[in-house]
């Protein structure tokens, strides 16, 4: 029951802690494996903590996937489906709030 108790205490001491954390996501993942110089953990983070606000999970899986395939952004981009169209949106608003936030932080 101590060990309980004493594990309880300590996972909430440091709940905060946890809190503040990056946490790896699809877009953080891609960006960290992909081959570009300006990519760095900071960068990277950053635009996962902008795509937990703006976008939902499948859309970042969806964004996540352009930096192994860049074509395939061009693609959904130019596609005349009504999907890609209000995903490209969200995207591109994406694509706004992160240059903005992030530029200042890599």
């Amino acid at each position: 029951m101590k060990k309980l108790i004493g594990s309880a205490v300590l996972a909430l001491a440091l709940f905060p802690l946890a809190a503040s954390m990056p946490q790896a996501g699809p877009i953080s993942s891609a960006c960290i494996r992909s081959d570009r110089d300006a990519a760095s953990r900071r960068l990277c983070n950053c635009l996962q903590s902008v795509a937990n606000k703006e976008l939902s999970r499948t859309d970042q899986k969806v964004a996540a996937s352009f930096f192994k395939d860049p074509h395939k952004a061009q693609e959904m981009r130019q596609s005349d489906r009504r999907s890609h169209e209000r995903f490209w949106l969200r995207y591109k608003s994406f694509g706004q709030t992160a240059s903005a936030t992030c530029s200042r932080r890599s």
